[in-house]
């Protein structure tokens, strides 16, 4: 006999491990202040929200952070794109659609098309929207009103947004990188929510590797439970992960296989630099664009490139990393 029972799906590995409330986010100490304070306000005031800008790299909780302010203000949340928004029609009927007090969560804000970025003015500000009805000598605007709503914009690329937009969120914050303490944290309770037996020192080895960042630390950890589990009889300690990312070429400063032939070809193909990122997308055989967003903010970060007006220049620190001899006087160039 089949059995009809109906069994709720297993939510997504990242998606399970997003914390809940303000409560168990770890990090962003700044951040999750100011917004706590201004959820509190708001509730106080029996008031609405004002819009958000959450800024920073990808990875850092973002997402996180809109679905967390959207439920300690005890409201809905309509997400979409910036790249989903296609037509003036597209963002009409999500703004229609919200009730007062909603967030409308709008991840990579900056990729919004110009014309649909005008409409969104009248609605931040004045939550009105006027939408033009055919074209020529028929077109005419009707004007629709919209219930007081919250906008929380993300952006991983704030410098692209156009200075209008910008200036109509109330308050904008960029998230940084994690130190390795608040990464200890934040493995340790995914660790739990997972139930994998981890110990300190192989907290402390995948934290020291992922790159300041939580969405990196939980993958990495994904991949050491599997390891751990067929060859370590599932335990973790500073051996087995050290062993498992080793095997997947991340090293001990979080360097992964392409950000070591990026220092590379800067060394060795281009003397050191400066080059520029064309030139280095073709010589790696990568897209320009995924170098400068994935892999050279952390190189930069830690102190490997640097980028100057001629384009990106090995530091003393990527010779130091590669093994190879800085040429003659570089130190004094190149700082």
């Amino acid at each position: 006999m089949a059995d009809n029972s109906y069994q709720e799906p297993e939510p997504p590995f990242d998606l399970s491990l997003r914390p809940p409330g303000f409560g168990e986010f770890h990090g962003q100490e700044k951040v999750k202040e100011r917004l706590m304070l201004m959820v509190e306000a708001a509730r106080q005031r029996k008031d609405v929200l004002e819009h958000i800008l959450l800024s920073g790299p990808p990875g850092l909780g973002k997402t996180t952070l809109a679905n967390i302010i959207a439920s300690a203000a005890k409201s809905n949340i309509h997400t979409t794109s910036g790249p989903q928004v296609e037509k003036a029609g597209d963002l009409a009927g999500i703004l229609t659609n919200l009730q007062k007090g909603d967030v409308l969560f709008i991840d990579e804000i900056h990729r919004l098309h110009p014309a649909i970025e005008e409409y969104l003015y009248p609605a931040m500000e004045d939550y009105r929207l006027d939408i033009i009805i055919d074209s020529g000598p028929s077109a005419r605007s009707i004007q629709l009103n919209l219930p007081k709503f919250t906008l929380v914009g993300a952006t991983t690329r704030a410098g692209m947004l156009t200075a209008p937009l910008r200036s109509r969120f109330g308050l904008v914050n960029r998230l940084d990188y994690y130190s390795l303490e608040e990464l200890c944290v934040i493995i340790m309770r995914s660790a739990g929510l997972l139930e994998i037996r981890i110990d300190e020192g192989g907290t402390r080895e995948v934290a020291s590797r992922s790159r300041g960042t939580p969405r990196v630390a939980n993958n990495l950890l994904r991949w050491v439970r599997d390891y751990a589990q067929v060859r370590a009889d599932g335990l973790i300690d500073a051996g087995t992960a050290g062993k498992a990312l080793a095997m997947i070429e991340i090293d001990q400063d979080g360097l992964d296989e392409m950000d070591k032939r990026l220092l590379e070809t800067v060394i060795y193909k281009f003397n050191g630099g400066p080059v520029g990122l064309s030139s280095l997308a073709v010589a790696v055989g990568e897209d320009a664009s995924s170098l400068e967003e994935v892999n050279e903010p952390f190189l930069i970060m830690q102190g490997f490139l640097k980028r100057t007006p001629r384009g990106r220049v090995a530091m003393p620190s990527a010779y130091q990393k590669i093994g190879a001899e800085p040429p003659q006087g570089a130190q004094g160039k190149l700082l």
